[in-house]
């Protein structure tokens, strides 16, 4: 469909059109009439998939500017929300609707004084719980209320403050809820607060036409080797490293620093500044390697990613399914690698349990083997081993399960057929 037989006002269709806004994505095609319609909606969509624009252009179409806060937008990170609150601004380009982040990490004063002028906010349920207590925001204008990244917000443990948000808006409001997966909790969300919910859902995570998926199974004292080895054979690339831990994904980091790769992590544990800084780098192709978790990546939109390495396997197939689908987008080509050592097969296990996904397995090629540096938090080199052949206790240790040994793996099984 053409954005611009959708009703909405001119001035909002003006600045869509001049970001390139000219045909509708699925969840935008079905989202947008309905929310238009004043209902309820589960979009069951992905990250990528523009479901910004899916609520975000309705709900600014249905403001008036300097009547007080009448949509808030919930977000699990600080990533997200200021990148929801930039693509809103940048559709609200030519009206006078205001939009205000609020999340932590930063000075509440200055946002104190935004809420006063703000008709939007979206925020992170712990910044929005502080100024609740300190009575510097008020709901009763609020009109719209959206939930984004809802799984992923249950995951990190922000039910229990979810619900005390939704005790101070009023119960005669709009609600939207955004989900990449449909967990209990999300369900249970579903379920108590929407009122006849229209399920809309956007594009198949995975589309094996433009993507390919590997694995290739490594022994542990070579896996960072391995991982150099791909990123050299592509450095002319945009790639996004996932790891498990926060400690994890800095070591990686910084060792491939060392060794010549322009890349940046990006994690929880990082102040707003310097996760900030490198998700600007990565856009201004100054670094060309992400290092993340999986929380970080959440909700951020990184365009023209090629390859998408799992460093230590996740823990299911839907997150699996989140992280390889940050490549092949919009008819690009893209591959997805992950890199699998024995401690980790009972991970890869509860992946191949989708069986709609097919990861053909990767020869392990010919690879240059370097050091590893690892270091604990206090500065000091672990005893290990160097990692020129020789098996050594400080490497890419991540805390999954060891595979339960005396039985085949689902996937050794099914390589066999």
């Amino acid at each position: 469909m053409k954005i611009a037989e959708l009703a909405i006002h001119q001035n909002i269709l003006k600045a869509l059109h001049e970001h390139g806004f000219l045909e509708t994505t699925p969840i935008q095609e079905k989202a947008i009439p309905e929310i238009l319609k004043k209902k309820d909606i589960f979009g069951h969509s992905s990250t990528g998939s523009g479901k910004t624009a899916a609520f975000g252009v309705p709900l600014l179409n249905a403001l008036q500017p300097g009547k007080g806060i009448q949509a808030l937008i919930l977000t699990p990170t600080r990533e997200l929300c200021v990148q929801v609150t930039d693509s809103l601004r940048s559709f609200a380009k030519y009206t006078s609707i205001r939009i205000t982040s609020v999340y932590g990490g930063v000075g509440i004063g200055p946002q104190i004084d935004a809420i006063k002028r703000s008709d939007v906010i979206v925020g992170t349920p712990g910044r929005i719980l502080d100024h609740l207590e300190r009575h510097t925001i008020r709901f009763d204008a609020l009109r719209f209320f959206v939930l984004d990244e809802a799984d992923k917000m249950f995951e990190m443990g922000f039910l229990e403050a979810v619900e005390e948000i939704m005790t101070h808006i009023p119960k005669e409001r709009q609600t939207l809820l955004f989900s990449a997966t449909l967990p209990e909790g999300v369900k249970h969300l579903i379920k108590k607060h929407l009122r006849n919910p229209i399920t809309v859902r956007g594009e198949v995570y995975v589309d094996k036409q433009f993507l390919k998926q590997f694995y290739i199974v490594v022994q542990q004292y070579d896996k960072f080797s391995l991982l150099l080895h791909f990123l050299k054979q592509n450095q002319e690339d945009l790639s996004l490293i996932f790891c498990g831990t926060r400690h994890e994904v800095d070591i990686v980091a910084k060792n491939l620093k060392l060794h010549g790769i322009h890349a940046m992590a990006i994690h929880g544990g990082l102040t707003q500044s310097r996760r900030l800084y490198a998700l600007e780098a990565l856009k201004k192709q100054h670094i060309s390697v992400l290092v993340a978790t999986d929380v970080a990546a959440r909700g951020l939109d990184i365009k023209n990613v090629s390859h998408v390495y799992n460093y230590d396997v996740p823990k299911s197939s839907d997150e699996y399914v989140h992280r390889i689908g940050r490549t092949a987008r919009a008819g690009m080509s893209g591959s997805a690698v992950t890199l699998l050592t024995e401690r980790d097969y009972g991970n890869f296990n509860n992946v191949l349990r989708d069986r709609t996904l097919e990861i053909h397995k990767m020869q392990m090629p010919v690879i240059q083997r370097v050091a590893f540096q690892r270091k604990t938090e206090f500065g000091h080199r672990q005893s290990r081993r160097s990692s020129f052949g020789q098996r050594g206790s400080g490497y890419g240790s991540s805390g999954h399960s060891r595979p339960s040994f005396g039985r085949k793996s689902h996937f050794e099984r099914r390589e066999r057929r």
